[in-house]
């Protein structure tokens, strides 16, 4: 029996190592991390001598690993779209030469330790790294080690593109004749949702510093136009690069700029910080090529599934199209007439109305337009107006991720000809755009502006200014691509449901807003905060939040708007005078507009109105008296609810509790007593009545001659 059990034992332990899930448990535990300081050179050329990689190696795991090694693994030259893709998803490859293994120092980490990683490797003919021609290649930093309890596997690996423009110690190859015309698109937006608050005439209110910090010298936001700024000495990088800016980022910097607080009522520290950066950022627009984004970069798909009543919140979406005034008013500079960057996936009815809000040109990535010949430039959309400008998504999905400004170099290399594919019409135009939240540091932003430098001075690229490229006859047509998979990654359902929600009752309140005659407030800045907020609720940035904090600032600004709308609590108890006597309501208007309002009831038993309560308007940054005609259906002690809607039923304020005391009785009260009175006197009288009647009826019967016996005899 125990032999059969050890037997049994070792079957299920080996069945349990050998399963797909005890690997794959294995493997979803990383080990080590590898963060890559410095990568020298950024491109091979004929004379590059060595190939230099700096970083740090970190155990992240939960055992200590000894025997640390890191060596440099060469791919074979990448001759596909295909190829580019798995090198980026991780794939492994065809290894043309490695390094020996390097130990690190220290060779062995416990948890959380980290070691320094440096690599130098000599290049040329004796270089156990040989580049035989001109391409990109994939080089694989990979990390070696010995955890606990196991045996030596490899625990780490970053894998990049490394464009070889020219085999070192050569004479130059000849390169592809024709040069892609190319334009940047650089980003300038924010990185998630900021604004809480920004009612008319009332603090800005920020969730917190973080805006502040990406504004400060080295933050993401600072490193993006600061890099720009150097570019400018590149006249080539300069002239190509066109800035996309979103304009509720400008918007929100020039609230910072005046003052402003963080949730929690804390002044905010940036306000300089803020001013130093619009000023930087003025400079850097002032005549350069600039594009909108949708404002807070608003899926643009969720907002037309915003609905007002039975149609579409159509002001919703020119409200989101419409940043190019703001752009201008603030930064002083016109964006491109009628073009825009939208973010995500486009269906058809988001296209449609995106044209009828005079949008005439999208950049848009290739792989979501379908069309029946290569895309070489810009093409109109089947069914519209609309002009489409396709961005490269092959660069573009380098450009994410880890290694990004790496891996973008090396796909825009590939596209301008080093994959030896041939020259043609479909790579003669290349639009690049990298993140839209793009967080590279800001050393290697200007790494990568100095590289594009170099293809442009090497002539692998033509710079070309993006109204060049925009200017072109369209040379085909396409449709938009919208798939199921685009429809799983889109703003949820429940996020759009409680946006047209608040959508409703914003637009129930504005109906019922006026100007004043004195205040000479618009009722719509009143309520464009809660407007902006609903655009905030569709950003891009928000994709897998919970619908009531998505939703939840737009909300908040609605409230915040109809409390300013109240009706007061008296301090004491309302004697009525009579049963008819009428109910005083004190209805107070904080808001710079008029508003039209009307008073309810709620909770009245003991007490109806008399006749209906007419409509009135209280004025801006005012209050008015109303006598509310009710009647008292008993006597007594008693409470109601008083509360005030828009003409259309909107709710405003909160509701008021009266207290109410009554000592006569209504109308209603005294016929129901005479009434009952009257029932009482009957039904008594009719009582006494028959008392008296039987009464009588025994004293009869008691009179009456009795017959005896003996007289009967």
């Amino acid at each position: 029996m125990k032999r059969l059990a050890a037997t049994v034992l070792s079957i299920l332990f080996l069945a349990l190592a050998a399963s797909p899930v005890a690997v794959a448990q294995a493997q979803e535990q990383p080990r080590l991390r590898v963060d890559l300081d410095q990568l020298n050179p950024r491109v091979i050329s004929t004379n590059s001598a060595s190939l230099t990689v700096t970083g740090r190696v970190t155990n992240i795991g939960d055992r200590r690993i000894s025997k640390l090694g890191v060596r440099l693994q060469l791919g074979t030259r990448l001759q596909s779209e295909q190829q580019i893709g798995d090198v980026l998803a991780g794939d492994k490859f065809k290894d043309l030469g490695a390094t020996e293994f390097v130990d690190l120092e220290p060779d062995e980490l416990e948890p959380g330790q980290s070691a320094a990683l440096n690599l130098s490797v000599p290049l040329g003919q004796s270089s156990k790294l040989q580049f035989p021609k001109p391409g990109v290649y994939p080089l694989l930093v990979n990390v070696n080690g010995t955890p606990d309890f196991g045996g030596p596997e490899r625990l780490a690996a970053v894998t990049l593109l490394m464009p070889v423009l020219g085999v070192p110690g050569r004479a130059p190859a000849s390169r592809p004749t024709s040069a892609p015309s190319t334009s940047l698109l650089w980003p300038i937006a924010n990185s998630t949702v900021h604004v809480v608050s920004s009612p008319l005439g009332g603090p800005l209110t920020l969730a917190d510093e973080r805006l502040a910090g990406e504004l400060a010298a080295g933050g993401r936001l600072d490193s993006l136009v600061e890099a720009a700024r150097a570019a400018e000495a590149d006249t080539k990088v300069s002239s190509s690069l066109c800035l996309a800016i979103d304009p509720d980022l400008v918007a929100t910097v020039d609230g910072m700029s005046r003052g402003y607080q963080v949730a929690g009522g804390a002044p905010g520290k940036g306000v300089e910080t803020a001013k130093n950066w619009l000023g930087r950022l003025k400079a850097l627009v002032a005549g350069r090529c600039v594009v909108t984004l949708p404002f807070a970069d608003a899926d643009l798909t969720a907002l037309t599934k915003v609905r007002a009543g039975d149609a579409t919140d159509t002001a919703l979406m020119a409200s989101a199209l419409g940043g190019a005034g703001t752009i201008k008013n603030l930064l002083g500079i016109q964006p491109q007439d009628g073009v825009l960057w939208p973010g995500g996936s486009l269906d058809s009815q988001t296209v449609e109305a995106i044209a009828k809000a005079g949008v005439k040109t999208v950049l848009t990535d290739s792989g979501r337009l379908q069309s029946g010949s290569p895309l070489s430039g810009g093409v109109s959309i089947e069914g519209t107006d609309l002009r489409a400008q396709p961005i490269d998504a092959l660069i573009s999905s380098a450009l994410n991720g880890s290694g990004s400004t790496q891996n973008g170099l090396g796909a825009i290399a590939f596209r301008a000809g080093l994959g030896g594919q041939p020259e043609g019409p479909a790579r003669s135009r290349l639009l690049i755009a990298p993140p839209r939240h793009w967080a590279a540091s800001g050393t290697e932003l200007t790494t990568f502006l100095e590289r594009m430098g170099d293809f442009y001075t090497a002539g692998l690229i033509k710079a070309a200014p993006l109204p060049e490229l925009l200017g072109d006859s369209p040379s085909g047509t396409a449709s938009v691509n919208y798939d199921p998979q685009d429809l799983t990654a889109a703003t949820s359902g429940e996020v759009t449901a409680k946006m047209s929600q608040i959508d409703n009752e914003t637009l129930g309140l504005s109906s019922a807003m006026t100007m004043d005659a004195t205040k000479r407030v618009n009722p719509a800045d009143v309520i464009a905060p809660v407007r902006f907020a609903l655009i905030r609720a569709a950003s891009t940035s928000w994709r897998g939040a919970d619908a009531a904090i998505v939703t939840g600032n737009a909300r908040g600004d609605l409230e915040a708007i109809r409390s300013q709308v109240t009706v007061e609590r008296p301090k004491q108890t309302i004697a009525l005078a009579s049963g008819a006597s009428p109910l005083p309501a004190y209805i107070t208007n904080g808001l710079p507009v008029g508003i039209n309002v009307r008073t309810v009831l709620k909770n009245n038993v003991g007490l109806r109105p008399t006749e209906a309560v007419p409509e009135r308007t209280v004025p801006a940054n005012g209050a008015i008296n109303q006598l509310l005609p009710v009647e008292a259906l008993r006597a007594g002690r008693f409470s109601v609810d008083v509360a005030l809607t828009t003409p259309d039923g909107t709710p405003l304020g909160s509701d008021a509790r009266f207290e109410l005391t009554s000592t006569e009785y209504g109308a209603i009260t005294i016929i129901i007593t005479i009434t009952a009175a009257g029932a009482l006197l009957l039904l008594s009288s009719r009582r006494i009545y028959r008392r008296i009647k039987d009464s009588r009826a025994d004293r009869t019967n008691e009179t009456a001659p009795r017959v005896t016996e003996d007289a009967q005899v």
